[in-house]
């Protein structure tokens, strides 16, 4: 084989690279690069605000072991057991339980509605009343007892929300409003309501007050006349306040009597104008048709 001269060699080669080159794909241009942005001057940073870190939130608080009271509560109610509740000011109560319903001896079920957050010795004595006495004496109204419909529990408030008043039971979780008592049948029937048979709202008022420190209703101070107050307040000497007033209803208003007529004097004879509905006498000296 006749070998190339160097000179020839070289040409092949170039001529060969020039043929690749034209079929590699060139690189696409770089983007122009964005102009960087200008230095924010020492004094505005200072003043651009950074963010607050979130607080940690605070892990729940374990419940404490049931107390006596909480245990000998669950044979005879259903209930929830709350941490104990800690002010405001002197507000607040240990030993708290969310009463939902009481179970009755013939295992049925009476609810509280809402169910009200109460310390536990409260909601013990509202479930022994429930199931001895008021359960009981719903009997007297046609039918087993259902619900019972109560206005307030525990609320950090003044004696009848007066701003500047003692604390109230309420704000010890130490106290119920009762609205309303239901029958399974449907029938409600308020205790203030004086169409309610009166020996319901007597024995009721009389079981209550033997049972709780204070019973308030109609008549009181004129802030129970729409529901019964009961609570468990400590006083010196054990007093006890029971004020409700069993009222009636108030005796019918006597129709008014029909006023008489009275006769008007004639036009012209001076005669009486006798009533519409009167025969009318003919004289005797008329002509007869």
């Amino acid at each position: 084989m006749r070998l190339l001269s160097a000179t020839a060699l070289l040409a092949v080669v170039l001529t060969a690279g020039a043929a690749t080159a034209k079929d590699l794909p060139f690189p696409r241009p770089r983007p122009a690069e964005a102009p960087a942005a200008a230095p924010i001057p020492q004094a505005a940073a200072e003043e651009i605000p950074l963010p607050r870190p979130r607080p940690a939130e605070a892990p729940p608080r374990p419940l404490p072991e049931p107390t006596a009271c909480e245990r000998g509560l669950a044979d005879e109610a259903v209930i929830d057991r709350l941490p104990p509740l800690i002010g405001p000011g002197a507000c607040g109560a240990p030993d708290v339980v969310r009463l939902d319903a009481v179970l009755m001896p013939n295992h049925s079920r009476v609810a509280l509605l809402p169910a009200p957050t109460l310390r536990c010795s409260m909601a013990e004595a509202i479930a022994d009343w429930v199931r001895t006495d008021l359960g009981p004496l719903a009997g007297s109204l046609g039918a087993p007892l259902a619900d019972i419909e109560n206005y307030d529990s525990y609320d950090c408030r003044g004696m009848n929300r007066i701003v500047g008043a003692k604390l109230s039971e309420h704000g010890k979780a130490n106290a119920l409003d009762i609205r309303s008592v239901k029958l399974v049948d449907g029938r409600v029937f308020r205790p203030t309501e004086p169409t309610v048979s009166h020996d319901f709202r007597e024995r009721m008022k009389a079981s209550a007050c033997a049972r709780f420190m204070t019973v308030l209703g109609p008549g009181s101070d004129g802030y129970h006349e729409e529901h019964i107050h009961v609570d468990l307040a400590e006083r010196s000497n054990n007093y006890r306040i029971c004020h409700w007033e069993v009222r009636d209803p108030p005796p019918p208003v006597p129709l008014p009597r029909p006023r008489p007529v009275i006769a008007q004097d004639g036009a012209k004879d001076g005669a009486k104008d006798a009533p519409a509905d009167a025969p009318t006498q003919v004289p005797a000296d008329a002509e007869k048709p």
